[in-house]
């Protein structure tokens, strides 16, 4: 199984085999979660006053490569890397602390410890690594939960600095905010509990209650192509999963990545067929932040070297090789400048 320059991962429903088992992280940086979207505030765990978390002005520049027009081919070009501190690394350099925007429900990728009551996976990892290259060694991080319908908002709206969330680059997507390079390659796939008739993405869905995240990918392929199906919307995917379980939903329409992710949790459910899109997944920013963009693709660029003992694969092998078996390394950059 390998990886092609620009797309995905070869028949990656191929290598899709869920196993159930615990796993620890190091932590390299001080961390909060905020809990909740849109309350204005922070607290540091231990600290005293409330620091508010201010939206801040537009810079003078765009981080979409100048004269670029987005198809399905270029939607993963991205901004050349750079370390220079500009604007925006600037500004969070200035408040001493990452904003980070990331999902607390989902298995391998975001999720709390039951133990340590930590957050944990692979793309809190990431968000850990681009906190400590802009803001060194002890570099603090608030991450705050952000419903798969609130990664876009969040990042216009200023809420926080990026968003590391299992997040599809789209040209759509790409109209309202920024994407660094990608650093995982998915494809949306069909979880459904192995007793079930359905077998894929395809006609067997006819009558049923297919549940899928509002604002995703999953649900955009549904509007487009539903098969017959009863589209059903949840805030997050792990909510899809629970009506599944509840018997409220016949199936789950998600990335492969996560739906490996709730199989994992949940042995009586299983991915069916294959991925039926290629996608990438990115750290999204705002549009006026080219610095920022810029100074993350250099932290992905670091994370990939190494070969077989680059951070990302380290991160790969402790999160997710057990159930994405077969992955010899991460999606190569493109960039568009």
């Amino acid at each position: 199984m390998r990886w092609t320059r620009g797309r995905g991962l070869r028949d990656l429903g191929t290598v899709l085999a869920p196993v159930a088992a615990g796993m620890a992280v190091m932590a390299a940086t001080a961390t909060v979660l905020v809990p909740a979207l849109g309350h204005g505030a922070v607290r540091p765990e231990g600290s005293g006053p409330v620091a508010e978390h201010r939206a801040y002005g537009p810079g003078t520049a765009t981080a979409t490569p100048a004269g670029a027009r987005c198809t399905p081919g270029t939607a993963a070009q991205s901004l050349r890397p750079s370390a220079a501190d500009g604007p925006a690394v600037e500004r969070i350099k200035k408040k001493g602390q990452l904003v980070v925007g990331v999902d607390q429900n989902t298995y391998r990728w975001g999720y709390r410890d039951r133990d340590t009551n930590e957050l944990e996976g692979f793309d809190i990892d990431l968000a850990r690594a681009i906190a400590k290259d802009i803001l060194g060694p002890d570099a603090k991080v608030v991450f705050q939960a952000v419903p798969t319908n609130q990664r876009i908002p969040a990042v216009r709206q200023r809420t926080v600095d990026l968003v590391v969330r299992t997040m599809t680059i789209n040209c759509a997507r790409k109209e309202q905010v920024a994407f660094s390079t990608a650093y995982f390659q998915a494809g949306q796939q069909v979880l459904a509990p192995k007793a079930s008739s359905i077998t894929a993405f395809d006609d067997s869905l006819r009558g049923r209650r297919v549940c899928t995240a509002d604002g995703s990918t999953g649900e955009a392929e549904l509007r487009q192509q539903p098969h017959g199906a009863r589209v059903l919307t949840a805030p997050n995917q792990l909510d899809c999963l629970v009506r599944l379980q509840l018997g409220e939903a016949d199936a789950v329409v998600t990335d492969s990545a996560l739906a490996a992710a709730q199989a994992a949790q949940d042995p009586t459910v299983e991915l069916k067929g294959k991925p039926f899109t290629d996608e990438s997944y990115g750290v999204a920013m705002n549009k006026d932040d080219p610095d920022l963009v810029r100074r993350v693709n250099k932290v992905l660029d670091d994370y990939r070297s190494g070969g077989h003992d680059s951070a990302w694969m380290r991160a790969y092998r402790k999160w997710l090789q057990a159930d994405l078996p077969g992955i010899s390394g991460p999606p190569a950059p493109e960039y568009g400048d």
